[in-house]
């Protein structure tokens, strides 16, 4: 669901900027004044697990399309809803800047539709109630499956809004609309389930951490060598390897655009602020759509099958792994920051 810029005006997409600025700005003041720093690690790993999930876009049955894993209930149910804001944005930053998912312009909705409504609205509204103060393995499942699928309709929902709002392309509303609510509905059932399985890896590890979360509680002195070393093995494996077999179908954004205007991608308009954000993001993007730029494949050594190491794996694993390391620093970068300021007297 990473909108690209060609969907976007720069008037809405200058809006979305501030507003998920603005959200920014109130996360990190809250993150600065109760941020555990126990939970900085956590940060970087489960950013680098959800930037390897990420590209993993598995089949809806019997629809041609795919989807992927947002992240941002995970992120929610194991940092709290600003923290999780904090690292979902780092997530995707560094996607739009090297690896050229999701345009420059568009950055800010995708943060404010893949971040806030799972981390502001499915986290406090859905999962805690039905979760409670005592978590059971059914209830963290009924919790996560239908959080995942408020948060993936509402971001589903959201990014028709601001296509329509933008009006510059010809894709009709309730075409659209009639598209995109229903493809997200499976691909939201999948992210529950995926979030089902991660929180109830953690509560069997460490029920604590679910346990002080929903208290807001610092995590003092608890050992979490086992989650980590448990989340960060999932990202390298998830990241280097399981990505190779990620479906080429279109995912459920592409797929509704197909299904209303025939193209599963828009030509951007040629406004001087679309023309400078696509030169700079062709700069900055080394490993765009997750590949090397030539996109080409090594030579054939003779005798040796072409099937025995494809280069397009190499290049996906090269953006797993490097895409990882740089959302876990990141992540971890701003954790730090917070930390050492609020320790300033």
């Amino acid at each position: 669901m990473h909108m690209a810029d060609a969907l976007l005006s720069p008037t809405i997409g200058g809006a979305m900027w501030a507003a998920t600025a603005g959200t920014i700005a109130i996360c990190a003041r809250k993150v600065q004044r109760d941020l555990d720093d126990r939970k900085v690690p956590l940060m970087g790993v489960l950013g680098a697990f959800v930037f390897a999930a990420q590209m993993i876009n598995f089949t809806i049955p019997a629809t041609g399309s795919s989807g992927h894993l947002g992240g941002g209930m995970i992120l929610a149910v194991l940092l709290g809803p600003c923290a999780a804001f904090l690292t979902i944005a780092s997530v995707l930053t560094i996607q739009a800047l090297f690896f050229a998912d999701g345009g420059l312009l568009a950055l800010g909705c995708n943060i404010f539709n893949l971040g806030f409504f799972p981390c502001f609205i499915a986290y406090p509204f859905v999962y805690r109630p039905l979760v409670g103060s005592n978590p059971t393995p059914m209830r963290i499942a009924v919790g996560a499956v239908l959080g995942g699928i408020v948060g993936l309709q509402l971001g589903a929902l959201a990014v028709v809004a601001e296509t329509v709002l933008s009006g510059i392309s010809e894709l009709p509303p309730a075409a659209f609309l009639a598209a995109m609510l229903p493809i997200h509905l499976g691909i939201g059932l999948v992210e529950g389930l995926v979030t089902a399985a991660v929180v109830s890896f953690i509560w069997k590890a460490r029920p604590e951490i679910l346990q002080y979360t929903i208290e807001s509680r610092p995590l003092g002195h608890l050992r979490l060598q086992k989650v980590l070393i448990g989340l960060g093995a999932a990202a390298l494996i998830t990241g280097g390897a399981l990505s190779w077999f990620a479906s080429s179908n279109p995912d459920g954004l592409e797929w509704s655009m197909a299904k209303t205007s025939g193209k599963e991608e828009l030509e951007a308009p040629p406004t001087a602020i679309h023309r400078l954000l696509a030169g700079l993001q062709e700069q900055t993007s080394f490993l765009p759509d997750y590949g090397f730029k030539d996109g080409g494949t090594e030579p054939e050594i003779a005798g040796e099958s072409s099937s025995s190491w494809p280069a397009v794996d190499k290049g996906t694993s090269t953006a797993g792994l490097v895409g990882g390391g740089l959302t876990l620093a990141l992540a971890v970068m701003i954790g730090l920051l917070f930390r050492k300021r609020k320790q300033t007297p």
